[in-house]
């Protein structure tokens, strides 16, 4: 008896999900669909990107190895495009490239692409905030002092690992103008700093004993 019970049971938990199945077979095959489309579309764009990420670091090798037989205006071009690409490990190269081997004399123009990187391209924090200090340090020359810290700002109110790195560069900057009492105060900022570059701090040292007798 108990197995007879047992098997009208069965029988009526399998008419259940028979008839679920068919019921909801034109949801369930939607959802099916979904998922199968799901899947083949990132995987599709994962291979879309490393084929995208081969190329271009087909054409910035290509540049780089071409560069002293090209015409300057032509490796200018590429470069730049390049740098537009936004790729998180050849933009950021091809802009370093440019500036390294000075073929753009357009501040202007160098600034654009920094801001291409900064601002558009994803990049990790650290270092987006690398090439937020290099843009600091390519326009020290010739920004104001409202200027070179608008660009510092990200990296000073923050945590960063280029935070010292920032501070001594305006501490130069200041004592480079002449205006002593706030190089100090940047230099004495390093030294308060729990994750100081070593070296950094060490020379802020050495300048403060030097430089201000302390």
């Amino acid at each position: 008896m108990d197995e007879e019970i047992a098997i009208i049971d069965a029988n009526t938990r399998n008419n259940k999900i028979k008839n679920f199945f068919i019921k909801n077979k034109k949801i369930l095959i939607v959802v099916i669909s979904i998922i199968i489309f799901i899947f083949i579309g990132y995987f599709s764009y994962d291979e879309i990107n490393k084929r995208n990420k081969i190329k271009v670091a087909n054409q910035y090798n290509l540049v780089i190895i071409n560069y002293n037989t090209e015409k300057k205006k032509k490796v200018i071009d590429e470069l730049t495009e390049l740098v537009n690409k936004k790729d998180t490990t050849y933009s950021p190269l091809a802009l370093y490239f440019l500036i390294d081997n000075d073929l753009v004399k357009d501040k202007n123009e160098i600034n654009n692409l920094f801001d291409v990187l900064i601002n558009q391209t994803k990049l990790e924090s650290e270092i987006k905030n690398l090439i937020v200090y290099k843009k600091a340090l390519y326009n020290s020359d010739i920004s104001s002092e409202n200027e070179l810290i608008q660009i510092l700002n990200p990296i000073i109110n923050s945590e960063s690992i280029w935070k010292s790195h920032a501070l001594y560069l305006m501490a130069e900057y200041f004592y480079s103008k002449n205006e002593r009492q706030k190089a100090k105060e940047f230099f004495n900022q390093i030294l308060t700093l729990s994750n100081s570059n070593v070296e950094i701090k060490s020379e802020s040292k050495k300048r403060l004993n030097r430089d201000f007798g302390e």
